[in-house]
């Protein structure tokens, strides 16, 4: 199976790029990205440590998995069976489409069986099966699994790469989990080497010890916890970006609401914008080393849809996982009868540390699409 993964050389908008991320499959996932520039010099290991963060070869996820936060782990991902293809012997592109194959060499499809006919409340899995007649893949997940953010990390890993070249930083930390929060990140200034590496992507590791006691807990009662993730993009200039229907904010959305579990997206102070007055919202303009600055940044780095040379900050919010061995009410649709359902398998009781890497691989991507719009 592969998924398209196009930039602007190829005259896709990254509209039509995140409407081929729909792909995935219970033993194999893959993406091909098509018309990259050749003589790009790409790092592997880079990809492989951002796509990794998703299919478990990167050590956060294996920190992770030593307090037990994770359960679901394959053997083949970790031990590097992919296959990369569109590089010639010096690392650089080719001309060639770059693709990338990834093996899940630990399927478990009949943990998915009883779902074909009990659907999981909060899962897409009734809403699909009324929309395909029945003849949705239950296996995984099908197309709404969060094994699809696997080539989405692959598409972000590398277009950070190509990013970091024009000055462009992009980082995510843990905001929240459940109700415990991490420390503040200046949306002005934001130093995002503050942000930890170890097992939650967290400034501070004593909130990060509180978020692992959390899921712990809700791991203990058979259920699970959703949190929040905030995403900061610096070195952008002023003036990218369109208004209206093409400004910034709507392609980063429509691109994070491609991932699995999320549940609503903000830009700046967001909805906490709404209880302030205009003079304690707006951000003063201020001339500071050439350039035009703003001392405060609750816009969040977008004004009518175009960049102004701040940080952009995006926070997005990641639901719960809906699959959990607590008993719940359903239904039987092939009896039209009521029916109780407790989801067996490997499910995580907390997504939010896997989503970290998938909300900046989904920025990355719509930002280097808006910079090569620019020429």
């Amino acid at each position: 199976v592969e998924l398209s993964v196009c930039h602007a050389g190829s005259g896709l908008s990254s509209r039509q790029m995140v409407d081929r991320l729909r792909v995935t499959a219970s033993v194999m996932k893959g993406n091909l990205i098509d018309a990259c520039e050749e003589q790009q010099d790409v790092r592997i290991c880079q990809i492989c440590q951002l796509t990794g963060r998703q299919i478990l070869l990167h050590d956060r996820t294996r920190a992770l998995e030593s307090v037990r936060l994770l359960q679901n782990r394959d053997p083949a991902a970790t031990s590097g069976n992919h296959d990369l293809s569109g590089l010639n012997e010096r690392g650089e592109t080719c001309g060639a489409p770059l693709a990338m194959r990834i093996v899940n060499g630990d399927a478990r499809s009949q943990d998915y069986a009883k779902l074909r006919d009990v659907p999981r409340p909060g899962h897409a899995d009734y809403p699909a099966y009324v929309k395909f007649g029945g003849a949705n893949d239950i296996r995984g997940g099908g197309q709404f699994s969060g094994r699809l953010t696997a080539p989405l990390c692959f598409a972000g890993a590398l277009a950070m790469q190509l990013l970091a070249r024009e000055g462009v930083r992009i980082r995510a930390h843990i905001a929240q989990i459940e109700n415990v929060c991490d420390a503040p990140i200046d949306f002005a200034h934001p130093d995002l080497d503050s942000i930890q590496s170890g097992a939650l992507a967290v400034v501070d590791p004593a909130a990060g010890e509180r978020m692992c006691e959390a899921i712990l807990a809700a791991k203990s009662d058979c259920d699970s916890v959703g949190g929040v993730i905030e995403c900061f993009a610096t070195g952008l200039p002023a003036g990218l970006g369109d208004p209206m229907f093409d400004g910034v904010e709507n392609r980063l959305a429509r691109a994070i609401w491609g991932v699995p579990a999320v549940r609503g997206v903000e830009f700046g102070a967001g909805f906490a914008a709404a209880s302030m007055r205009g003079s304690a919202h707006n951000d003063a303009y201020r001339a500071q080393d050439g350039r035009i600055v703003t001392e405060t940044n609750r816009h969040g780095g977008v004004l009518g849809g175009i960049t102004t040379g701040m940080p952009i900050v995006v926070r997005v919010a990641i639901k719960p996982t809906a699959s959990i061995a607590q008993e719940q009410d359903s239904v039987s649709i092939s009896r039209n009868e009521n029916e109780t359902l407790a989801v067996r398998g490997r499910h995580d009781p907390c997504i939010v540390p896997r989503a970290v890497p998938c909300i900046e691989a989904a920025v990355a991507v719509v930002l280097y699409d808006l910079l090569s719009e620019r020429g």
